[in-house]
């Protein structure tokens, strides 16, 4: 259980929230298609998701953004995802039924994502069961991304929490860094993307949780 009150929660938006690998993945297939390559499974896609068009181009193509096509291929796989974001995308299951604890027990909650605004937005505003996120901090929302703090200050400030008394929650390593250099209680979502470094139990986070829901128990909501 968490030491102190929570004022807050904070989520990743991919890979904690949202299951948008499908789409990613379809993304990706249609950018390979262009090159004469065949489709590349789910499976072998999903666990580099979380760390966006920089991992999703490294697996899907082997181009690394030292490589001179890296930007050109990266607007071109951008363009395939935003004709489809919401296509086969789903919120994890007991997602919603989270929030809206979280909502009723008067706990407030928002999502800091590296996802630039354009697809973040609409993303958001597509998903009922995310319409009561009281902040959304975008990649491009403040000078610096995660795993820089910035973007979790920046959610708490809009938010009047203190840092000491939010949760950050997040699939990814470089969530759990921008947590604990925020000051943030940090929960590292195992049933998300955890990408292809460390071992999640490294990471340094307060608490791994194998499913949504216990988080509910951690706050005692549940």
């Amino acid at each position: 259980m968490p030491h102190l009150a929570i004022d807050a929660v904070l989520f990743d938006l991919d890979g904690t929230l949202l299951d948008s690998a499908p789409d990613l993945t379809h993304a990706m297939n249609r950018l390979r298609q262009e090159h004469g390559l065949p489709a590349l499974p789910l499976a072998t896609l999903r666990p580099v998701v979380g760390t966006g068009a920089r991992g999703m181009l490294a697996v899907g193509l082997g181009v690394t953004p030292q490589e001179a096509e890296f930007e050109s291929l990266r607007v071109r796989f951008l363009s395939f995802y935003a004709e489809q974001l919401l296509g086969e995308s789903t919120l994890f299951a007991q997602v919603p039924g989270v929030l809206a604890e979280l909502q009723r027990a008067g706990v407030a909650w928002g999502i800091v994502t590296n996802k630039a605004t354009r697809f973040a937005e609409p993303i958001v505003r597509g998903l009922a069961a995310l319409a009561g996120a009281q902040v959304l901090v975008c990649g491009d929302t403040t000078a610096q991304s995660k795993p820089h703090p910035e973007p979790l200050l920046h959610a708490c400030r809009v938010l009047g929490v203190a840092p000491e008394r939010t949760v950050y929650v997040g699939d990814d390593e470089r969530d759990i860094v921008a947590g604990r250099a925020a000051g943030t209680h940090t929960i590292a979502a195992a049933w998300g993307y955890l990408g292809q470094g460390e071992p999640v139990a490294t990471w340094g986070a307060d608490v791994v949780h194998e499913h949504p829901h216990q988080l509910l128990n951690w706050l005692n909501l549940a």
